[in-house]
């Protein structure tokens, strides 16, 4: 026989899975909703020991832990104290929280999120529409967001703020993933993580892995928890998609770039590297921006592998000053963090005695595309170019805990006069691909200045990926847009 230990989003109890519990029970399984402690001086560790407490007291059935939303973190915890009680982990509509985590990082509403990092009495429920700040309310009727509002209590602040901790083997204990579509992410994003992401997605493609999706928002247990029951009864059996790297995983640390470069000596400072050209004189230059998040323990570090080497030597070799950034982009709630080291990189830089401070390009590729926002919203004179290679413009499924500050297409009508030259991947990952193309309407809205140079069959990090012919000719044709602009060779 089967348990299930079922522990819900912050402010609510073993109520909200009433629907699911019972269909549940009616399939033969055991189900043990979970009410937390909550004392206001409850913390995260309080409600994984309520956890351990009920594990210990469960005997003779496979045990399924499943956590939604800020559940999840005492559920793993737990699962990492008594990896031989629990059979299956099974997250819904919740996130992937590494080790040392608060769930705080995990919450979308920015408000919420500067509240408690000045404030530790207990949050206040949310009523009515402010649910949405913490996911979609797809597919709740007025009856169900009437009872969320009757049965919820105050969340401890400790149990949002308190650090995860995972355990000695956090990857004991099989998992599984129901993603809720309407809510984020869905496979096809996870696959692209695992493939393209930073490394801590790779064991994802191990075999103790599985997904499954649900049209549903963040709340199936009230608004599918019929389809939600019998999607917890095939995780509980292993059932449902695993990925695999398969034979496209990029090496971004190993390849060499897709064009011939000199190598150039680089000069170091901080967190900026500089490749100046031959000759003398001050020369125009380009900023790259990683994307990201990366892993802060990384190695190498993005401005040390070939891809980004690579970039800033091609452009050396062709007279402008190349420059690269390892700036902190190690979360979604690090944008700020990011933002400042390359604005005091793009500082450095202009003052390089190479260096023309007044022609000035920033080149910025993928997840880095949100900090572009800073730059179209009020760009300065000596900024003469922002390039975008594959970006991510928008917030896509999952990404609602990026600061509203990192919207390009709303900073798109502060623009002005800048030009953009955009690198358009034609297979790119849906979820990204709608970002482009919503920055792309706004732009034509406020008159922006916007080159596309498109790679019809490139997939994300083409240059990687697809090295043919078109690469290589869509990688000539936009660094020479950019010198184009900033003054240096071009077309």
């Amino acid at each position: 026989m089967t348990a299930f230990v079922l522990v819900g989003e912050a402010f609510t109890g073993g109520w909200l899975w009433d629907g699911v519990a019972e269909r549940l029970r009616k399939a033969g399984a055991q189900v043990y909703p979970v009410t937390p402690d909550g004392d206001p001086g409850a913390g995260l560790g309080t409600h994984a020991e309520e956890l351990v407490a009920l594990l210990d007291r469960i005997d003779g059935t496979e045990t399924v832990l499943v956590g939604h939303g800020y559940g999840i973190h005492p559920v793993l915890a737990a699962a990492g104290r008594r990896p031989e009680r629990v059979a299956r982990v099974v997250h819904v509509a919740a996130g992937l929280p590494s080790d040392g985590d608060p769930a705080l990082l995990l919450v979308r509403d920015e408000t919420v999120r500067e509240r408690l990092g000045r404030d530790s009495t207990p949050l206040p429920p949310p009523r009515g529409g402010e649910w949405a700040k913490w996911g979609s309310l797809d597919g709740l009727s007025a009856d169900d967001l009437a009872r969320l509002d009757r049965l919820a209590v105050p969340q401890p602040a400790r149990t949002l703020t308190e650090p995860l901790r995972l355990g000695d083997d956090p990857d004991r204990v099989p998992s599984s993933a129901v993603m809720c579509t309407a809510d984020g992410p869905g496979i096809d994003v996870v696959e692209m993580l695992v493939r393209t992401g930073p490394p801590r997605f790779r064991k994802l493609a191990g075999p103790g892995y599985s997904f499954l999706e649900l049209p549903a928002g963040h709340w199936p247990m009230l608004s599918h928890p019929a389809e939600l029951a019998d999607t917890l009864l095939r995780a509980a059996a292993g059932k449902g998609r695993r990925i695999t790297l398969g034979e496209e995983r990029p090496s971004y640390d190993e390849r060499e770039f897709l064009l011939e470069t000199t190598a150039y000596p680089y000069e170091r400072d901080g967190r900026l590297d500089v490749y100046p050209p031959d000759g003398e004189g001050r020369r125009p230059a380009v900023l790259l921006v990683h994307g990201g998040p990366v892993d802060a323990d990384r190695a190498p570090t993005p401005r040390d592998t070939p891809f980004y080497r690579g970039y800033a030597r091609y452009l050396a070799g062709l007279g402008a000053v190349g420059a690269t950034v390892d700036h902190r982009l190690y979360a979604l709630t690090d944008y700020a963090r990011a933002a400042g080291d390359v604005a005091q990189a793009l500082e450095a830089l202009r003052a390089h005695p190479r260096v023309d401070p007044d022609r000035i390009a920033l080149w910025i590729f993928s997840g880095g595309g949100l900090l572009a926002a800073d730059w179209l919203a009020a760009p300065p004179p000596w900024l003469r170019c922002l390039a975008l290679s594959y970006p991510v413009l928008g917030t896509p499924p999952g990404w609602e805990t990026v600061g509203r500050r990192y919207r390009p297409a709303e900073a798109v009508a502060g623009a002005g006069a800048l030009p953009v030259v955009l690198v358009r991947a034609g297979r790119e990952h849906p979820a990204f691909a709608a970002t482009v193309e919503d920055f792309l309407a706004a732009a034509g809205k406020h008159g922006a200045d916007v080159e596309i140079v498109d790679v019809p069959d490139g997939r994300h990090g083409f240059e990687t990926l697809d090295r043919t012919d078109a690469s290589r000719e869509a990688v000539v044709r936009a660094v020479r847009a950019v010198l184009h602009r900033v003054g240096g060779e071009g077309r």
